[in-house]
């Protein structure tokens, strides 16, 4: 067998073995998927109003326009919250033996981390999806998005899956239990939270609107924003695309080096 086939073969069997842990162990999954809804809802049904009147201009309150706008922060805050899982997911193998278990075997290398991280994208945007259905059941429509700009959303959200996927693999190779590897990735939680996720940049203080701008969640938001809502994104799809190759490569620069000289 070649090299590239023995790397398939056992890429899909860690593939499937981390699918079925999630499938018989779906409250994890369930917790990080629950916090965007509730979110979506407490935005949308109880700031909504007051939300959209302070945005529209004077045009006074309209909560379908602020639908429409929290949506897309909304959908790259369910990705943030479930790449969490990913990390206490390999926490848990790095810390439970199995890792030097594998080590052990006539298997490739890399598939313990292409299993990881192909069946968190997966369920990334499974997450999207689910969350994306309970806000068209609320209200959200994307009449101006045409078919191709469907299509690029769908590539950007899985291309942020992949970013932050790899960033949380190497959080969870890092920390010594599933409690700590949740902690070190909770800013992939909290960084939506001070993006353009909720309210403009320039809505927001001057000395806040800094952090708030140059990180990578708000050029992400701003560009599937405006692929879903048909507005226009300038120079937002190119940071967005940059800064999610560029945490793939560190990400995965980190995970492979902290993966190959780990002796756990």
């Amino acid at each position: 067998m070649s090299s590239l086939s023995l790397a398939v073969r056992d890429s899909n069997t860690m593939l499937r073995r981390n699918l079925l842990h999630a499938r018989r162990y779906p409250s994890l999954t369930l917790n990080l998927l629950l916090t965007p809804i509730v979110l979506l809802l407490l935005f949308v049904y109880v700031f909504g109003d007051v939300m959209s009147a302070g945005m529209g201009g004077g045009g006074g309150a309209d909560r379908s326009a602020y639908i429409a706008y929290v949506v897309p922060g909304i959908l790259m805050m369910t990705i943030g919250g479930t790449v969490v899982g990913t990390a206490v997911s390999v926490s848990n193998d790095m810390t439970e033996g199995i890792i030097a278990r594998f080590r052990t075997m006539a298997i490739h290398r890399g598939s313990v981390l292409i299993g990881h991280v192909v069946g968190s994208v997966l369920q990334c945007i499974a997450s999207v999806v689910l969350v994306g259905a309970v806000a068209v059941a609320i209200g959200f429509r994307s009449t101006d998005a045409t078919a191709l700009e469907w299509l690029a959303a769908l590539g950007l959200l899985a291309l942020v899956a992949l970013a932050l996927t790899w960033i949380a693999v190497g959080m969870g190779m890092i920390s010594p239990n599933a409690e700590a590897a949740s902690n070190n990735a909770l800013p992939l939680v909290v960084l939506p939270l001070i993006s353009s996720a909720f309210v403009p940049v320039k809505a927001m203080p001057g000395w806040f609107q800094p952090i708030a701008e140059y990180q990578p969640f708000t050029p992400a938001i701003e560009t599937l924003r405006g692929l879903l809502l048909g507005t226009e994104i300038g120079y937002n799809g190119w940071l967005a695309v940059a800064w999610c190759l560029a945490l793939s490569a560190l990400g995965y620069a980190w995970s492979k080096s902290t993966f190959n000289r780990d002796p756990k």
